[in-house]
């Protein structure tokens, strides 16, 4: 169902546009851990699996001779190479459980906001195929949920936003993307334990800010699959779900609902290893 969604221009197009900024909190982490694991050595590859629309491929080029972006959507890929800023970075479409480099070849292998949609035990095993040693796993998402913060606004916000996170949540449960959904609200729990490493580490409950408007935060909305699929499954139930969420957004911020920049949080994690 989720390949289903992504695979298409004009959804792949709204995501690379409204999907929350890359967090350099967790870039920074990553590559932090990618330099001690491999003691400051020349970094020849890495590989963005689950990739989308380059969001998170393109932040490692500055670190390595060429990073390789696949995933499973063609329209995804098409998109990623439309705004590929880097010509060290290029991108195919591969599947995250078998994945088209040779064994020993890749200093990280690294997955941003996509893990939750793979087969994990075949991913991880072709992680461990394909890194060299010491070279490193990273997945990394967030938590589908968000906090608000504005003035005195802020209870009444978080009221109305988590009403509207719980209805897409839903979606996940009725339309075959339980399993997914489980993943993102363990905070990749389950994933950190399917890999068979010795070396690895969990972080959780990494607290990312951005500054929203109210209409980047609705597109944002919009570029989740749960919206998506909920737009698909029934249009007019997701618009008025949609409208009526802005409205009351709207309504407790008053003449500053246009010009008001919320803080806005969500909550990051982060499953690191190396391979020995």
């Amino acid at each position: 169902m989720a390949a289903q969604v992504f695979n298409t221009m004009p959804f792949s197009l709204l995501y690379h546009k409204y999907m929350i900024p890359v967090s350099n909190e967790v870039t920074s982490m990553v590559l932090s851990y990618v330099e001690e694991k491999t003691n400051g050595r020349p970094l020849d590859m890495a590989l963005d699996v689950g990739c989308g629309t380059g969001r998170y491929t393109l932040p490692l080029a500055p670190h390595f001779k060429k990073v390789l972006g696949i995933d499973i959507c063609d329209s995804q890929i098409n998109v990623a190479k439309r705004y590929n800023t880097a010509n060290n970075v290029s991108y195919m479409v591969a599947s995250a459980e078998r994945l088209p480099v040779e064994n020993n070849s890749v200093d990280l292998v690294s997955s941003g906001l996509a893990a939750h949609f793979f087969t994990i035990d075949k991913f991880v095993n072709e992680s461990v195929r394909v890194l060299k040693t010491n070279g490193c796993l990273a997945a990394h998402g967030y938590h589908p949920s968000s906090e608000i913060e504005y003035r005195d606004l802020s209870h009444g916000l978080n009221t109305v936003m988590s009403e509207m996170w719980d209805t897409l949540c839903q979606q996940a449960y009725t339309t075959g993307l339980s399993e997914a959904a489980d993943h993102m609200l363990n905070q990749y729990h389950t994933i950190y334990e399917t890999i068979d490493l010795k070396d690895k580490k969990w972080i959780k409950d990494i607290p990312v800010k951005y500054q929203m408007s109210i209409s980047e935060i609705f597109g944002f909305a919009r570029s989740l699959c749960t919206c998506q699929i909920l737009l698909e499954k029934n249009e007019k139930e997701a618009k008025q779900l949609l409208a009526q969420t802005d409205k009351r957004m709207r309504d407790i911020l008053g003449e500053e609902a246009d010009s008001a920049q919320l803080n806005f949080y969500i909550k990051h994690y982060c499953v690191l290893a190396c391979k020995h």
